[in-house]
């Protein structure tokens, strides 16, 4: 396009909020087992309820992020006010006084970060570098205990791998807000899992954040009409 002279024009800033939220319900929700607790509690044959059902606490447990832009980096900002350990892993190595402002720990290789995580949060770019980033060998170096979360691209995830993780009780359990393709088929196996919650994309399905999607745009084509410089712009 750039070589035709066409000028492209991008809103990040509208969409990062309203997704930064819906991956920390994402995985308070899975965490505390809401879908599967609202199911016993409006179902028919529902007479108790077992004191063993128990979730698991996200304040303390450890928290890693990979892709530490600006949504990362709000993700970060919202872990630290439930007090987890938060580590993180990025292409390009942010500023130490930004890590240090949110307790973020560096992670060099992604690996370690897999290793220690309780909960592994994706919010990266799709490209041809993180294609089925996470595979079998990545889901294997997790915990048995850890849930994976993705709100990026869903062909960032090995699915058949992670179908087969989540079978065998090599992760606990998986949050996804995207899946590949979408929708996935009726009979796919990723719905029938009760240790899976799944959402249809719906990251920036918000009123606020379709206003100031349509407001950032509409700004950036006046920018573009009145030949304005903006940081926004490609040309």
């Amino acid at each position: 396009m750039t070589n035709f002279g066409v000028k492209i024009i991008n809103i990040p800033n509208a969409v990062s909020v309203s997704t930064v939220n819906v991956e920390m319900a994402l995985m308070l929700a899975s965490a505390r087992r809401l879908v599967e607790a609202c199911h016993i509690a409006t179902s028919p044959d529902t007479t108790h309820f077992a004191v063993d059902w128990l979730g698991v606490e996200v304040t303390w447990a450890t928290l890693g992020i990979f892709g530490m832009g600006s949504i990362g980096y709000n993700l970060a900002k919202r872990a630290k006010a439930f007090d987890m350990n938060i580590l993180c892993h990025n292409r390009n190595h942010r500023k130490e006084e930004e890590e240090q402002a949110i307790g973020a720990t560096y992670c060099k290789n992604i690996e370690d970060l897999l290793r220690q995580s309780d909960f592994v949060m994706l919010v990266v770019n799709l490209t041809s570098e993180t294609h089925k980033l996470i595979g079998k060998r990545e889901l294997q170096l997790m915990k048995p205990t850890a849930t994976l979360i993705n709100i990026c691209r869903g062909a960032v995830v090995d699915q058949d791998a992670l179908v087969e993780a989540l079978q065998n009780g090599v992760i606990k359990a998986a949050a996804l807000d995207v899946a590949d393709p979408e929708p996935l088929p009726r009979d796919h196996l990723l719905l029938l899992l009760k240790n899976v919650i799944i959402t249809p994309h719906i990251g920036t399905a918000t009123v606020q954040a379709l206003l100031m999607m349509t407001e950032e745009a509409v700004g950036n084509i006046h920018t573009v009409l009145n030949d304005l410089p903006s940081e926004m712009i490609t040309k």
